[in-house]
């Protein structure tokens, strides 16, 4: 199944996906895509539904965050063996965790900010999980039960901001527009393989990375243990895992985005995402 949301920002409306790619409308069965209606009952109840039944939406309304209300959005940096080979880094032995603010969170389709003052910012393509019923201190065995589904993050990173100046990551990862989210939530029932799945990401139509999950230092399940013992996760928190190969900063000569790029990011399974980049202001 999946899950959208259309509208405006701040007035989206909960949708679904039907099998022609057709999208309907929600609202008549919950509120919102949110941690409150991402647990296993409500899922289960939205499945069961015959998509026909649902009002279709006509035109082409403004894709939004796939989830709202999100609580915490949480990332891993250097999760993939290989990104860490093109960074000159050595493997971490645990998880580096960092936060991005929920205010960079934005709709798939919607323009990246180039912010005023940033000129080393960056693309990472990312798989996302989004969890469904609260973890805390859970077992690696157990660890997916507590995981409502999939989607992609572009976690965009401004470099110098993140690396250059004083203290940690957040800073360089938590601009607005920073973390395009969706085209929709894939429930966890229609990934049965998340540490599978291919992952490309395009500027301005050059073919930058093209990885796969499958060279995940830390799985999913190893992510959402180790977290639970930090901090409780709670439904609606968003996870973005890492990126593969293929980022501006580790090419040589280091390249990053410009006013009028555009990212084209795509996961196998779960849909394609675009954006532009466009000159930020100065407030």
């Amino acid at each position: 199944m999946k899950l959208v949301r259309y509208g405006q920002p701040g007035q989206e409306r909960p949708g679904l996906i039907d099998n022609d790619g057709g999208l309907r409308d929600l609202s008549g069965e919950i509120a919102d895509v949110t941690g409150s209606t991402l647990d296993p009952a409500t899922l289960a109840r939205l499945s069961a539904l015959d998509p026909a039944s649902l009002p279709v939406v006509e035109g082409k309304p403004r894709i939004g965050p796939c989830v709202g209300g999100v609580g915490k959005l949480i990332g891993i940096g250097l999760n993939y063996s290989d990104h860490a080979a093109e960074s000159g880094m050595e493997v971490p032995g645990e998880p580096i965790v960092f936060m991005k603010a929920t205010s960079a969170i934005s709709g798939p389709y919607d323009d990246v900010e180039l912010p005023a003052g940033a000129d080393k910012v960056d693309w990472e393509v990312e798989l996302a999980f989004v969890i469904g019923t609260r973890a805390k201190n859970v077992s690696k065995a157990d660890a997916l039960s507590h995981v409502a589904g999939y989607l992609i993050v572009n976690d965009v990173s401004e470099r110098a901001w993140q690396a250059e100046r004083q203290g940690q990551w957040t800073k360089g990862k938590s601009h607005d527009t920073f973390a395009p989210m969706g085209p929709w939530m894939v429930t966890a029932d229609e990934i049965p393989d998340p540490h599978d799945l291919g992952m490309r990401l395009d500027v301005s139509g050059t073919r930058r990375q093209d990885g796969s999950t499958r060279t995940l230092i830390f799985g999913i399940d190893h992510l959402v243990s180790y977290l639970s013992t930090f901090m409780t996760l709670e439904p609606g928190d968003v996870v973005t895992t890492g990126t593969p190969p293929g980022v501006g900063l580790g090419m040589k000569p280091q390249l990053y985005l410009k006013e009028g790029d555009v990212m084209r990011l795509e996961i196998d399974g779960l849909g394609v995402q675009q954006q532009t980049c466009v000159r930020g202001g100065t407030s």
